[in-house]
This record gives C-alpha cells, sequence and structure tokens, in this order.
C-alpha cells in the first residue's frame, strides 16, 4: 500500500480522504490543511490526522494528493515532487500554463509520477463508448450547473468547461487549429456562461458552452462521426449509440432503413452499450496507484492536463 496524503480539506477534500482511507491501494497518513480551524475540526469529526505544515505531510508519505484552490497548486506540487513524492492533482492543473509546464519538467527530472483530477475520463458513460469513438468530425457540449458560490473566483471555463476540453482533446487526436470564443459576466466578475468553439487540424469541429447559471444541470457531449452518432449524459451516466450501416438486401419489416439522392440505402441501428457503475474519485485515484506501482502511464497525464489549460486559457483570453 501507498502511504498518502491529502493537501486540503475543503468539499472535495473531505471525499477525497474519506475514498484514500476506504482504499485498499493506499494507507491515509493524514492531511494538511491551511484553515487551521477547518483542519483541526475535520480532524475531529472524522478521526484523519492532522500535520501542522505541508512539509511535515509530504514528508510522511510516498504520494500527495492536492486538493487545495487553484492559485496554491503549483506551489504544492513543487514543493512534493522536490522531495521526490508522487503527485496527484485536481483540475484544473495549475493556475497558469508556465506553472504546468515547470512541473512537467520537475516530475521527469525527479522520476515521480503525477495524474491530473480529469474525473470524467472515469465516468461510466464514457467508459462505455470510448473505444467506439473514432475520428469524431463534429462534437457538441453543454455543461450546465445551477449558481453555486464555490468556484465563481475563476470564470467558468476553469470552473466548468475544462472538463469537456480535456474529453474533447482525448478523443480528438489532431492539434488546435484555432479558437473562436465569447463568455458573459453575469454575477461573478469573471465570465459565468462561455461558448467556444475549437477547429482541428484534421477538420474536427467543437462547440462547447458552459454555464453556473442555468435553472437546471447538464453535462451531455454528442460525437457525430462517420456512420454514427454517439451521446454520453456524463450526469445521468447514460450513454446513446446510433450507427448505420449498409441496408441488406431484403430488409426486414422493422428495418429502418434511409435512401439519399443518389439512391444508397442505410440501415440504421441502435447499440446499448453496458454500463458498469462506479465511483469515477475512487478510480481515478487507484488507477494512479496502479501505474505508480507498476510503473507505467498514469491515464490523465500531467501532459493532458497541461494541454487542457492551454486551450481553456487560449478560449479566455477571446473574452
Amino acid at each position: 500500500m501507498l502511504n498518502a496524503g491529502v493537501l486540503g480539506a475543503g468539499h472535495l477534500g473531505k471525499i477525497h480522504l474519506r475514498l484514500l482511507n476506504q482504499s485498499e491501494k493506499y494507507n491515509l497518513v493524514g492531511f494538511y490543511d491551511a484553515d487551521d480551524e477547518n483542519g483541526k475540526k475535520v480532524a475531529a469529526e472524522f478521526g484523519y490526522t492532522y500535520f501542522n505544515s505541508i512539509e511535515a505531510l509530504i514528508n510522511a508519505v510516498d504520494m500527495v494528493d492536492i486538493v487545495t484552490p487553484t492559485l496554491s497548486h503549483y506551489d504544492c506540487a513543487r514543493q512534493a515532487i522536490a522531495k521526490g513524492k508522487h503527485i496527484f492533482i485536481e483540475k484544473p492543473i495549475t493556475n497558469t500554463v508556465e506553472e504546468a509546464e515547470t512541473l512537467r519538467a520537475l516530475v521527469a527530472e525527479y522520476g515521480v509520477k503525477g495524474q491530473v483530477g480529469h474525473v470524467e475520463r472515469f465516468n461510466p458513460a464514457f467508459i462505455a463508448v470510448k473505444e467506439q469513438l473514432d475520428s469524431p468530425m463534429f462534437i457538441e457540449s453543454h455543461r450546465l450547473a445551477e449558481f453555486n458560490p464555490r468556484g465563481t473566483d475563476v470564470p467558468v471555463v476553469l470552473d466548468l468547461m475544462i472538463h469537456d476540453i480535456d474529453i474533447i482533446l482525448s478523443v480528438v487526436k489532431s492539434k488546435v487549429k484555432s479558437i473562436s470564443a465569447s463568455g458573459v459576466s453575469v454575477i461573478s466578475d469573471a465570465p459565468d456562461i462561455a461558448n467556444a468553439r475549437i477547429e482541428f487540424v484534421n477538420g474536427c469541429v467543437a462547440n462547447l458552452t458552459a454555464s453556473r447559471i442555468s435553472l437546471k444541470n447538464m453535462r451531455k457531449t454528442r460525437f457525430f462521426q462517420k456512420d454514427a452518432y454517439i451521446s454520453v449524459d456524463f450526469l445521468e451516466k447514460k450513454c446513446e449509440v446510433v450507427k448505420m450501416k449498409d441496408a441488406p438486401q431484403n430488409p426486414g419489416d422493422f428495418d429502418m432503413i434511409l435512401q439519399n439522392a443518389e439512391g444508397i440505402k442505410k440501415q440504421i441501428y441502435f447499440d446499448n452499450p453496458e454500463i458498469s457503475d462506479n465511483n469515477a474519485i475512487l478510480d481515478e485515484l487507484e488507477t494512479f496507484a496502479e501505474a505508480i506501482n507498476s510503473n507505467t502511464k498514469p491515464i490523465v497525464t500531467l501532459h493532458d492536463g497541461t494541454e487542457a489549460l492551454r486551450v481553456a486559457t487560449m478560449i479566455i483570453n477571446q473574452f
């Protein structure tokens, strides 16, 4: 078992503490929180060991789980890497692309592993269809959330849209060609609703919308590719796959057949992939342990996190 420690005991930090504590792949050593009063409260309520300094916690563990505000990600990670510790770091990886690039260099220099907490990669609905995603040419995503004061210190792009940016970059194996975007601040100082159009070198176009002032929650992405339409509902953990194939010579009475202007006939059929229930946060933490123990590449690398932040920053710079 890997000795693990958590930096940050806020809303998400407490979830990480609970999951690391129940995981069979980690031994939860303890945690640190910059708010001493909150740290002692969490320790008293849940029984976790509270360290009174970052340095003391880092020295006591093999892996540091960084669940602090984004502005402190870089400094926390840098200290952990310099001590030869593996790092799991919540999204966005850092506050700036330059900081992310530095962390990537440091991880390579010190020979440790790093993973970024892009949890939607572990969403069971996405896992169920990702092997069927083959060169989509148009992607549309909507990530809408009801207003919550937590997270409004950053633009909605870094708060919400970055999830979909990472998913799209993991699927589209092509470089970004151009980006156009717009954002509007309604309640916060930073934009609360944003739309971005990303064009890739291979011709794929992705249209992303994110809002944190919606009347309802929605997290859906639709992929359009040759002979297939694939929809992923990240919120409801459902997926839909509609495919087309050449129509049979003698279609059955209930076969759905389309014929285009050239007379070519296609049959529409539905595929319902099996979705296995899981705890996505626990899975991302445990697959990181597996990557450390087997010396293999983490599922969401620091490179992945850096590229998602790079695209997010390009979008924000359009506002």
